[in-house]
C-alpha cells in the first residue's frame, strides 16, 4: 500500500495544524457557524442530528493493522466505541466532540491518514475495486492510478469549489465491483487490439434525487494522459455546471442536459488544449506510486485442499472467500452484518481483532469493501479455519456476501439530519426474518440497500431490492424498489408502487423473495428472474 514520503506528511499535518486554530477560533465565538461549516466540511467534519460526526478517508479502501487499530483507538477514545464503515470506503464516526476533532485528525496523521476531502464541493475519496491486487480477473492493480489521481485531486486549487460534490472510482476488470458506471466519472483500464493499455472514461453516473448511469465518452484514453482526461472532464463540468440550483449541479445533470456527444466534445476540446501544458504527472511518479503497490511475498507449492468437514466452516467458504490469483490463497470477506446487527457498524474491540488477523494471515492489508465489509485480500488456503475460528468466536463470521441479509444501509434518521426515515432498524428486521423463517439460506445472490432518504447513501437504485425511506405527512413510508444492480449489467431499480409503513415493508420484501422462488428457473438469480418475469407478478404479489 502507498506510503506517506515527507511531502504527503507535511501536507496533513500542516492541515492538522490548520483546523486546530480554525476549531479554537469556533469555540471562542471568533467564528460562526456559517463561517465555520465550510472550513469544517472540507475536514469531513458533519453536524448532525445529536452531534459532529466525523468521516475519515480511506483512499481506495486499502488500509493496514496499524491504521486499522487507530481507528479503533479514535472510536473508544472519542466516540462510543464503534465506528461505521460506509459506502464509499471511508470509516464514520457519529458522536464527536468539537473540541477533540483537532486531537483525531492528529491521530490519523501519526497513522499516515486524514479527513481532508472527505466533505464539500470537492473531488471526494476515490474509490476502486476491493479485490484489486488480489484477483486473477484484472488486467492491471489499479490502486497505483487511484493513488495518482488522489494525488492530483488533492487541493487541487481548481477544484475545490465545484458546483457539487465529485466521486471518482477506478477498475481494471470486466467485472465491476465498484459501481464504476454510478460515479460521476468512472474509469475502466482497458487494452487496445495492440495490447497497449489505456482507460476507458464513463462520465455522469450518479444516484440520488436523479439516478444516472453514466455513458462511455471515450474508449481508450492513453495511461500516460490519463491525469489530463480527468482534468478536461472536470474543467468543463467546473465551467457549465449549476451552482443555482443544488438538485441540478452533479455533473449528470450537465451530460444528460448538454447531451453525451456535446459534452465529449468540450472534454476533447479542452483535452487538446491541455496535451501542451504540462500538466500530466512525470511517468517516474507514476512508477514510483507502482512500488508500493507490489504483490506481497506469496508462498509456492502450497495446498489447494480445504477439510469441509465442518458443515459451518464449509459453507462460509463457500459463501465468504473469492478466487485469488495466486495458487493456495483466497480473498476472505469479513461480514460486518450479523443477524440484527447494524450494517457497517465495527466496536472497537472487533477492529482491533480485525486488525490482529490482517497481520497475521493477509500479509498485514485490510479493505474496506463499498458494501461495507472487511476483506482480508491474501490469506492462505491453509490458514481458512483458524481465521473463521476467530472470526466466529467475535460474531464476525456470518456466512453472508451477497446474500439478503448482506444489506447495504445508511445511518438514517437515527443519525443523520437530512434523512427522512430510519433505516437500521428496517435493515435489522429484515435480516431478523429472514434468518427466522430459513428463506436466507435458499435464496441465493440477492443484493438489498436502504437508503433513508433521497439521497441514496444507501445505494437504494442499485439494488436486486432497493428500499427508499420518505416523509409522508410526517410519517415514515419505505417505497420497494426491483431491478437495480450496480455490477458490470448497471441497471436502475424500479418503484413498485404505493409505499409501506415499517412492519409493511419488510412483509413486502419477503413477498417479493417469494415470487422470486416460486417463478425461477435453474441458476437464476433474483435479479435474472426479476428481468425475465418484469414487475407485473410481483406487483400482484404485493398489492393484490
Amino acid at each position: 500500500m502507498y506510503k506517506y514520503d515527507q511531502y504527503d506528511q507535511a501536507m496533513v499535518d500542516a492541515r492538522v495544524a490548520e483546523f486546530r486554530d480554525q476549531v479554537r477560533r469556533r469555540l471562542e465565538g471568533k467564528l460562526s457557524e456559517d463561517q465555520f461549516k465550510p472550513l469544517r466540511l472540507m475536514n469531513g467534519l458533519y453536524l448532525q442530528l445529536h452531534a459532529y460526526m466525523l468521516r475519515v478517508a480511506v483512499p481506495y479502501g486499502t488500509l493496514n493493522s496499524r491504521q486499522m487499530r487507530a481507528l479503533a483507538d479514535i472510536a473508544e477514545k472519542y466516540d462510543r466505541g464503534y465506528g461505521h464503515f460506509t459506502t464509499r470506503q471511508n470509516i464514520q464516526y457519529n458522536w464527536i466532540k468539537l473540541e477533540d476533532a483537532g486531537d483525531i485528525l492528529a491521530d490519523l496523521a501519526a497513522v499516515e491518514m486524514h479527513a481532508i476531502q472527505t466533505s464539500g464541493n470537492c473531488i471526494r475519496n476515490i474509490s476502486s475495486d476491493h479485490f484489486a491486487g488480489a484477483t486473477a480477473d484484472e488486467l492491471v492493480d489499479p490502486r497505483p492510478y487511484a493513488e495518482l489521481l488522489r494525488q492530483w485531486s488533492s487541493f487541487h486549487p481548481e477544484f475545490l469549489a465545484l458546483p457539487r460534490k465529485f466521486k471518482i472510482a477506478v477498475i481494471a476488470s470486466e467485472a465491476d465491483r465498484a459501481a464504476m458506471k454510478l460515479h460521476d466519472i468512472g474509469i475502466r483500464i482497458v487494452k487496445n487490439d495492440a495490447g497497449e493499455l489505456g482507460a476507458a472514461f464513463y462520465v455522469g453516473g450518479g444516484m440520488g434525487r436523479t439516478p444516472m448511469i453514466a455513458p462511455c465518452i471515450r474508449e481508450f484514453v492513453p495511461l500516460d494522459q490519463l491525469v489530463m482526461y480527468a482534468e478536461a472532464c472536470l474543467r468543463v463540468y467546473n465551467r457549465h455546471g449549476r451552482r443555482d440550483n443544488k438538485f441540478k449541479a452533479r455533473i449528470k445533470i450537465l451530460v444528460h442536459e448538454l447531451g453525451a456527444d456535446e459534452y465529449t466534445r468540450q472534454v476533447e476540446e479542452e483535452f487538446a488544449h491541455l496535451l501542451d501544458q504540462g500538466i500530466e504527472p512525470p511517468r517516474a511518479e507514476l512508477e514510483r506510486i507502482k512500488t508500493f503497490f507490489a504483490d506481497p511475498a506469496f508462498e509456492t507449492g502450497l495446498p489447494e485442499d480445504i477439510d469441509r468437514s465442518d458443515p459451518e466452516f464449509a459453507l462460509w467458504v463457500d459463501r465468504n472467500c473469492v478466487a485469488h490469483k495466486a495458487p493456495g490463497y483466497v480473498s476472505t470477506v469479513i461480514s460486518l452484518k450479523p443477524v440484527g446487527g447494524i450494517p457497517g457498524d465495527a466496536s472497537a474491540e472487533q477492529m482491533r481483532l480485525i486488525a490482529d488477523l490482517a497481520e497475521r494471515y493477509s500479509f498485514d492489508e485490510l479493505r474496506v469493501m463499498h458494501t461495507q465489509n472487511i476483506v482480508l485480500p491474501h490469506v492462505r488456503k491453509a490458514d481458512l479455519h483458524a481465521l473463521w475460528s476467530a472470526l466466529d468466536e467475535a460474531g464476525l463470521a456470518a456466512p453472508n456476501l451477497d446474500q439478503v441479509d448482506d444489506i447495504i444501509a445508511c445511518p438514517g434518521l437515527d443519525y443523520c439530519s437530512l434523512a427522512n426515515a430510519r433505516s437500521i432498524p428496517v435493515a435489522q428486521q429484515i435480516s431478523e426474518r429472514f434468518a427466522a423463517n430459513g428463506k436466507g439460506k435458499i435464496l441465493g445472490e440477492l443484493k438489498l440497500k436502504i437508503s433513508g432518504c433521497i439521497n441514496a447513501c444507501g445505494h437504494h437504485h442499485a439494488g436486486h431490492i432497493g428500499i427508499l425511506g420518505v416523509d409522508r405527512k410526517g410519517v415514515e413510508n419505505y417505497q420497494l424498489l426491483l431491478g437495480g444492480s450496480e455490477a458490470d449489467d448497471t441497471s436502475l431499480g424500479k418503484i413498485t408502487g404505493p409505499g409501506f409503513d415499517e412492519a409493511g415493508i419488510v412483509d413486502a420484501v419477503e413477498k417479493a423473495t417469494d415470487v422470486y422462488l416460486a417463478r425461477r428457473q435453474d441458476g437464476e438469480r433474483f435479479l435474472d428472474t426479476y428481468r425475465r418475469i418484469g414487475m407485473e407478478p410481483f406487483k400482484e404479489a404485493l398489492y393484490g
